[in-house]
């Protein structure tokens, strides 16, 4: 890799005992200096290897002296971290100088909100994003296109094609396509759900599996209980169908408070059902850990509420380290032991957004779903599912997704430093462990939704927080995405975010 111009920033016989008649630094600051350029502009990123010491000594022709000083220079600052046996590797400098977002408080619970004018506010905001189609977008939640198998899938829709060429004119199967619900339970059962294909009814993407879960369970006017802050796609299914809801205080790091869920099934008995994003919440990108899990399926089965558990972003959890062979996050539903967990799964984000699959066990609520989907959408396009079903049954699957978390954690990595270099003092950011999305704490007082509006003619979309919720409490946040390699136009982009968010008021 060739980290320097044409015309060398050191000649032969600089030594690290001169300063730079340029700077007056030294030699190593100088050096440490230009590696410090190299990280921030993304030429290295989080989790690179850095050249060897004897490289370094080679390439710029400087003493072991000098060049171990180099190194300890970037290590004292945060830039580099050693590891035993394999020397220096880039680290996040940026991200680890940010406070991380305060643990929410559990105050009484407020009454029951029917989200009136909350669709309309939010619908707004999209509405005032989609103005502006050639912005660069950070506030969404999908990966870029390049970074998802599109030739493997064109090629396994032609040949899908000429073995099945009436395929697009037949009518598809009701429930969806045998050869998807095979695929997707068989391979439910690594994450330690069973469930048999007839249990599997295939539908068109996550937020359709929730809908008609939300039908099956309540009535308009009922109570549901969802996270705070939560997805505002989710916010307006509610609405639209008339429910209630009641916001439950959600831990950045831990997820759902099960204490505040306590308190609210003591005061509201007449909650029908609980939706929660368990594994990489949106937009919290939090992952509760499996002894809450536990607890909250037993809490709710105890209760007799029904447990809806959105999917859409488990597979993007990075493995955990602790063992050679990481067992992949577990669902909600690899707890259920009496069907009261309807399960709600999407390969919109870990496959092909395009495609707009999911798919759904609704334990015993499993014969009026099936009613519900044939009632609104009837079954799913084909061609489409027979594609996803002979990708999720074979190892490119796992290859894929292997790529795809590594592919994120340096976006998600650099998008967190850059964060750290521009932003105002007291910004605040919790790291998840996977996916895309950063929720970010502005300093207190700052309007996220003016911050929205500024960005606009700069060319940045962003997520103001109160479109997450229908309280006051998320005014001063933001929820951004790392969608794509962070490159020039990323790192200017966070440059004039942090420069706006440091100008409001």
């Amino acid at each position: 890799m060739t980290l320097l111009n044409d015309e060398p920033l050191l000649t032969h016989d600089e030594t690290e005992c001169h300063a730079d008649p340029r700077s007056g630094a030294p030699l190593y600051e100088r050096l440490a200096e230009h590696y410090r350029w190299v990280i921030a502009s993304g030429t290295l990123a989080p989790g690179d290897r850095m050249p060897s010491v004897r490289a370094l000594m080679s390439q710029h022709r400087v003493s072991l002296s000098t060049a171990i000083q180099v190194f300890r220079r970037l290590e004292d600052g945060g830039w580099l971290q050693a590891r035993p046996r394999a020397g220096y590797f880039v680290r996040r400098p940026g991200a680890s100088k940010l406070a991380t977002v305060a643990e929410p408080d559990i105050p009484a619970l407020p009454e029951p909100a029917r989200y009136v004018g909350l669709h309309e506010r939010i619908s707004r905001v999209i509405e005032r994003a989609q103005a502006f189609p050639d912005a660069l977008n950070l506030g969404g939640a999908t990966a870029d296109a390049a970074l998802y198998p599109t030739g493997r899938l064109q090629a396994l829709a032609s040949r899908i094609l000429r073995h099945k060429p009436t395929l697009l004119t037949e009518v598809g199967e009701d429930g969806g396509a045998a050869e998807l619900r095979q695929a997707v339970a068989k391979r439910a059962l690594s994450s330690g759900v069973t469930v048999s294909p007839d249990d599997v009814l295939v539908t068109s993407g996550g937020v359709e599996a929730v809908n008609l879960a939300l039908r099956a369970v309540a009535q308009p006017g009922d109570t549901i209980a969802v996270e705070s802050p939560a997805f505002f796609g989710l916010l307006q299914i509610l609405e639209s169908l008339g429910l209630r809801a009641l916001e439950i205080p959600t831990s950045p790091t831990t997820g759902l408070s099960l204490e505040a869920l306590d308190i609210a099934l003591t005061a509201c008995p007449d909650l029908k059902a609980l939706v929660v994003v368990p594994n990489l919440q949106n937009p919290l990108g939090c992952v509760m850990p499996d002894a809450r899990k536990a607890e909250l399926v037993e809490l709710c089965a105890r209760r007799g509420i029904a447990l809806i558990e959105d999917e859409p972003y488990r597979e993007l959890i990075e493995p955990a380290q602790r063992a050679q062979r990481a067992q992949p996050a577990r669902p909600l539903k690899s707890w259920d032991r009496d069907g009261g967990v309807i399960y709600c799964a999407s390969l919109n984000k870990v496959l092909a957004p395009g495609m707009r699959l999911g798919w759904m066990s609704s334990g015993r609520w499993h014969a009026r779903v099936r009613l519900l989907k044939f009632a609104q959408t009837r079954h799913n396009e084909s061609l489409a599912q027979f594609v996803a079903a002979e990708f999720i049954g074979s190892g490119a699957y796992d290859r894929h997704l292997h790529r795809l978390r590594e592919k994120l954690r340096v976006q998600r990595e650099a998008s967190a430093d850059a964060i750290g270099r521009y932003f105002p003092t007291g910004t605040r950011l919790n790291l998840p462990p996977g996916g895309l999305l950063l929720w970010v704490a502005l300093p207190h007082g700052k309007s996220s939704d003016t911050l929205f509006e500024a960005a606009l003619p700069h060319g940045i979309r962003i997520a103001p927080g109160s479109i997450f919720s229908n309280s006051e409490r998320f005014r001063s946040f933001i929820r951004l995405s790392c969608p794509a390699p962070f490159d020039e136009r990323m790192d200017a982009a966070f440059l004039q975010l942090g420069r706006l968010a440091a100008d409001l008021g």
